[in-house]
């Protein structure tokens, strides 16, 4: 437990601060695994990450058993800059309960956690290293660099909702923080790192860490094991993940994973399936300079000839505006001369009766 708090509050003072274009052309989820990278999903872009879990639970001690499905969303939205990404996760669980005593069907919401995650650091901020074209034994050889990692922090907050799933006298609100850090090494080879400290001043709060090593194994298809361990009062335990990831298109993905954790009291095991979608319509390159996110002026893009997306609409609709009025300009002046014309031939008719 104190291992625990002393490397979560040493991955806490050990940030400096950065900036990068957190954007990549495919997405990048946080599915199958319960970990999260330290990479946000870009600004004005909205991802929806949900699966579905058969749930199995028995407890040696206690004698009950639980067999059940669990439904999982978790949605992120980039806002105010590249590195910066709100998110909201849900998790609502039904369930067949079962021991010696009662037999009983529950349902509800077993997680809500709101909060906001930030990337600080990023050794890759100004893009992957060059390849050296006279040494290819200098291309293969292991870069100390890659043991440097992306560092994010998050911070959110637990909302407890009475159901079967609540414990009694756990705090309705309860503050959550998270220190991420994200390797990627040569290869194929990613490792993410999280400590976290959860439900923080509850009677049920917990110390833990999350390790995820990803290897994709082709553009399409990629596969992940974790481990994950947990530490508190009310519940300490060791969960161990196999998953693998299939990219259907550049926004969308497929999962599928299994979780066993190593204990007995009580015993888990569920997996399922899983998707994730990225709607990135709106997003916008930035405008990057040594590695760092610059604002870009209206007057140098008038004066480089470069209009934005809402001066090229503007321009669109006046000159549509101006066709129009140029077209209604010419009917007149076609039925004027016809006017004037018939005008005449009724001015005749009368002088001549």
């Amino acid at each position: 437990m104190n291992l625990l708090k002393t490397v979560f509050l040493i991955g806490i003072v050990s940030f400096s601060a950065s900036t990068y274009a957190q954007f990549t052309d495919q997405i990048n989820s946080n599915r199958p695994g319960n970990s999260a990278g330290a990479f946000s999903v870009g600004k004005k872009v909205l991802q929806l990450e949900g699966g579905l879990n058969y749930i199995h639970e028995a407890h040696d001690v206690l004698n009950y058993k639980a067999n059940g499905f669990a439904i999982d969303l978790t949605g992120r939205y980039g806002v105010w800059r590249e590195q910066f990404e709100v998110s909201v996760d849900l998790q609502y669980q039904m369930d067949k309960y079962t021991s010696n005593l009662i037999k009983n069907s529950r349902g509800g919401l077993r997680q809500t956690t709101i909060g906001a995650k930030y990337l600080f650091y990023d050794p890759y901020k100004k893009g992957p290293d060059k390849p050296n074209i006279y040494s290819w034994k200098a291309n293969k050889k292991f870069k100390w660099k890659t043991l440097i990692p992306a560092v994010s922090a998050y911070v959110g907050g637990n909302y407890v909702m009475e159901n079967d799933f609540s414990i009694p006298g756990e705090s309705a609100f309860s503050p959550k923080v998270m220190v991420i850090a994200q390797n990627h090494f040569q290869g194929k080879w990613v490792l993410v790192t999280n400590l976290i400290a959860d439900k923080i001043a509850s009677i049920n709060s917990s110390f833990g860490y999350i390790l995820t090593l990803t290897y994709g194994i082709n553009e399409k298809w990629s596969a992940m094991f974790e481990n994950r361990g947990i530490k508190g009062d009310y519940y300490s335990d060791g969960i161990l993940t196999l998953g693998a990831t299939h990219l259907l298109k550049n926004n969308l993905q497929v999962d599928v994973s299994i979780n066993k954790n190593i204990k007995t009291t009580p015993e888990l095991l569920y997996g399922g399936i899983g998707c994730s979608w990225r709607f990135d319509k709106k997003h916008k390159d930035p405008k990057m300079k040594d590695g760092k996110e610059v604002k870009e002026d209206k007057k140098d893009k008038k004066k480089n000839g470069v209009l934005s997306d809402e001066e090229l609409e503007e321009a669109a609709k006046k000159a549509e505006k101006d066709k129009k009025k140029n077209k209604d300009s010419e009917e007149e002046e076609i039925e004027k001369p016809v006017e004037e014309k018939k005008k005449r031939l009724d001015d005749f008719e009368e002088g001549k009766e």
